[in-house]
């Protein structure tokens, strides 16, 4: 059997005079982009010179939504009614498909962002106001949730086309969630250890945990955070991976 990922990354976090990330280094690496919207990171002009070069390097555009914490970055919790998250949602996913259509593109997927995705995967109010908020602007919209997650159950459940989405950089919990940024182990820094990590999930189905269990995921598409240091050496490392390994990278879809 064939075996193919999608490989994401969040970009466009730049804001005003201040750089995040290495968007345009990454871009070779990568076959889908989710590009902030404004509200956690990014501005109208990194929106629109991030959905640029993702055209150029033919990546998927993906409207990455957060909670309004630019000082935060996104990351923190916020107790916000899934009416609010309903609108949040809609506001960000449809800027970022105006800018799109201004730069000859158009939108791909939705991937929220920091606090609200991690709230949204076990929160089942807050995961069907996202999901609603995505079939409402766009229904052909792919949405990437947390792989075997509650929000990824409820946007199929409401007849999105879902992405299971694992990360490269990331540890688990026992639980399937994302180990918290608070927490010294929370990211993985080795790129031996990410690859280890990527190719068991998607040729094995399986993660290991902090707690030293496996638990189930289904890999559809990959995330490498594009703030993290050494990003491009990450991209760079598992692209080389998937290439020995015989896994083709590609875009949902394609």
């Amino acid at each position: 059997m064939s075996l193919s990922i999608d490989l994401n990354c969040d970009m466009g976090e730049s804001f005003g005079a201040w750089k995040m990330g290495q968007d345009e280094e990454i871009l070779p690496f990568v076959t889908s982009a989710n590009i902030a919207c404004g509200f956690h990171a990014g501005d109208p002009a990194v929106m629109r010179h991030t959905v640029a070069a993702a055209i150029r390097h033919g990546v998927a555009l993906g409207a990455h939504p957060g909670l309004p914490d630019l000082a935060g970055f996104g990351r923190r919790t916020m107790d916000i009614s899934p009416e609010d998250a309903y609108d949040l949602v809609v506001v960000q996913v449809g800027a970022l498909a105006g800018v799109a259509a201004s730069q000859g593109g158009r939108l791909h997927h939705v991937k929220a962002h920091g606090a609200l995705y991690n709230m949204a995967a076990k929160n089942h109010e807050l995961a069907e106001a996202i999901a609603k908020a995505v079939r409402d602007v766009d229904s052909t919209l792919v949405f990437y949730a947390l792989a075997s997650s509650v929000q990824a159950r409820i946007a199929k459940e409401m007849g999105l086309t879902v992405a299971q989405e694992v990360f490269a950089d990331r540890t688990y919990q026992s639980d399937g969630s994302l180990t918290s940024r608070k927490q010294p182990n929370a990211m993985i820094v080795d790129p031996a250890a990410s690859i280890r990590q990527v190719l068991r999930m998607i040729k094995e189905g399986k993660v290991g945990t902090v707690q030293g269990e496996d638990v189930a995921v289904s890999a559809d598409t990959l995330c490498i955070h594009g703030d993290q240091a050494g990003a491009v050496v990450f991209a760079q490392a598992i692209r080389q991976a998937l290439k020995d390994e015989n896994i083709s990278v590609r875009k949902i879809g394609s």
